[in-house]
């Protein structure tokens, strides 16, 4: 077998080639690196240590030329490769070259080979947008509503749509949910990004070697001829029962190898409330029936870095205050800091992170006087939710009870008008077989009903940017259900960008609602 994949030297990659080479039957493993500097000396360290097992080809993901010579010969093509954030943040053309039209081009180069790959798509849970502990239960077939600013969640939902409506005949979106891995708190140290975590928002990990074992473990099932029903379906990658935290007990986990706790370290008050993304996986034990890959522990991989680190160790020995004074009090001055548009006054960002200046200015500085959520209270222990939290997950809009072979026109109609729209096509051929749509804006769009309904996008004009969530929530019922969860129904605001980069937003007036 020959297997090609990008993202290699990113952390779930890097995991996914080490793995997968362990497989005798793949006699090549074909990797794209970007032509930049630092990717010579990990050319030279995998043609060092695999030979002619790995082929590695120099070029950019964006580039059509590069994604033909890549997928070439092979039978799976693996793409991984993603500018998160906050680089995505300070670099939308780099999110937008590499996490949407370099997925574009890739799915592009399959669906054009004589013999196709079969091309497994990693994309995000941040699709999914912000949740609170009204909704913690997430699966495949929400709403997707991608947080307002998220260059990386908007270029990912965007990515992923092209992958499932193209032409490709086999493929597979796995939407990975937050990642453990080597170095992740040097990693998020460094930037404001670190208090946009919502403090009480559901977070379910997954470690970067789990994530590259589910891989091979895809890998090795389609060489030996037991995969059934896997193809052209969306997944979610979790982490498991052991897995689900909020982003505080995140914080604490991460803090006590130092000796700390996000109480001797920071405020609660330097965290926005809303606009993040995480959610716990009613569906997560799909891939894990399948493939078995949830191997490691939130609690494991954190004792293996304490172990690992001296640096852990020696902070135990460092004031709480000093370290707080080092390390987090100096990322509160940082651009992607909330505290930071608080003070230069930018309107945007404030708005979408807490709803107004007002509501941010009131969350409480002391921690005496903040009401932590307990994941067990909401079931974050459980091992089947999809059956224990039934009446609990959001509605999709028709009877879910039916599999996707039992589909009708009936059903495309129902989904559609809890949408807020319309189906227009007065026949159902398959779930493959594109329908024509209506939203409640009025366009008109193509989709496949596996596209709308097992997916969960929706009307590919109204994605953002610009992000008018609070709009299409007030028509679509399919939207209200969650976005109410940390929005006000009073809320009429249209966010974007402007040319320059800059937040912006405007209040929607009666008129246009």
């Amino acid at each position: 077998m020959i297997v090609a994949m990008t993202g290699v030297s990113g952390n779930m990659g890097r995991e996914a080639l080490i793995q997968t080479l362990e497989l005798q039957f793949v006699n090549k493993l074909k990797v794209l690196l970007t032509p930049r500097k630092k990717n010579n000396k990990l050319a030279r360290k995998l043609k060092s240590k695999y030979g002619r097992r790995v082929e590695v080809i120099r070029g950019w993901l964006s580039d059509a030329e590069t994604c033909r010579a890549l997928v070439a010969d092979t039978d799976i093509v693996v793409n991984m490769a993603a500018v998160i954030p906050p680089h995505s943040d300070k670099n939308p053309k780099a999110s937008y070259m590499c996490n949407q039209l370099g997925a574009m081009r890739l799915a592009d180069a399959v669906a054009s080979m004589h013999h196709q790959a079969k091309l497994i798509h990693t994309s995000t849970v941040a699709v999914y947008g912000n949740r609170t502990m009204q909704h913690p239960w997430g699966r495949v077939g929400d709403p997707l509503l991608p947080a307002v600013y998220d260059n990386y969640a908007l270029h990912k939902m965007l990515a992923e749509r092209y992958v499932i409506e193209s032409n490709v005949k086999n493929w597979a979106v796995l939407r990975q949910t937050a990642m453990l891995y080597d170095g992740i708190i040097f990693a998020n140290i460094s930037d404001g990004l670190l208090f946009h975590t919502t403090l009480n928002g559901p977070l379910e990990w997954v470690t970067a070697r789990d994530s590259g074992f589910l891989i091979k473990r895809i890998i090795e099932c389609e060489h030996s001829g037991v995969l059934q029903n896997f193809w052209n379906k969306v997944y979610d990658i979790s982490g498991g029962r052991e897995n689900r935290r909020t982003g505080y007990d995140t914080f604490a986990d991460g803090f006590s190898i130092m000796g700390g706790s996000p109480n001797t370290y920071f405020r609660p008050d330097w965290c926005q409330t809303r606009n993040f993304h995480g959610l716990w996986y009613a569906d997560g034990g799909e891939l894990n029936r399948m493939f078995g890959y949830q191997r490691e522990s939130v609690s494991g991989f954190w004792q293996e870095m304490g172990k690992k680190y001296r640096i852990f160790k020696a902070a135990k020995y460092i004031p709480s205050s000093v370290i707080s004074l080092l390390v987090f009090r100096r990322l509160l001055g940082d651009a992607n800091s909330p505290r930071k548009w608080l003070k230069k006054g930018d309107a945007g960002r404030i708005l979408a992170a807490y709803g107004s200046r007002e509501a941010a200015v009131s969350v409480p500085s002391d921690w005496s006087g903040y009401s932590l959520a307990v994941p067990a209270d909401y079931g974050s222990d459980e091992e089947s939710p999809e059956l224990k939290f039934k009446d609990k997950l959001l509605c999709h809009g028709y009877d879910e009870s039916k599999s996707v072979d039992e589909w009708s026109l009936a059903d495309m109609n129902e989904a559609a008008t809890f949408r807020g729209g319309k189906c227009l096509s007065k026949e159902y051929v398959s779930p493959r077989s594109k329908l024509l749509w209506q939203c409640s804006e009025g366009h008109t769009f193509s989709a496949a009903p596996y596209t709308v309904l097992g997916a969960g996008h929706w009307c590919p004009f109204c994605a953002p940017e610009p992000w008018k969530f609070d709009k299409l929530a007030k028509k679509s019922p399919f939207y209200a259900q969650v976005w109410y969860d940390s929005h006000d129904k009073s809320e009429n605001i249209s966010y974007w960008f402007d040319k320059s980069g800059k937040a912006c937003f405007e209040f929607i007036s009666e008129e246009e609602q």
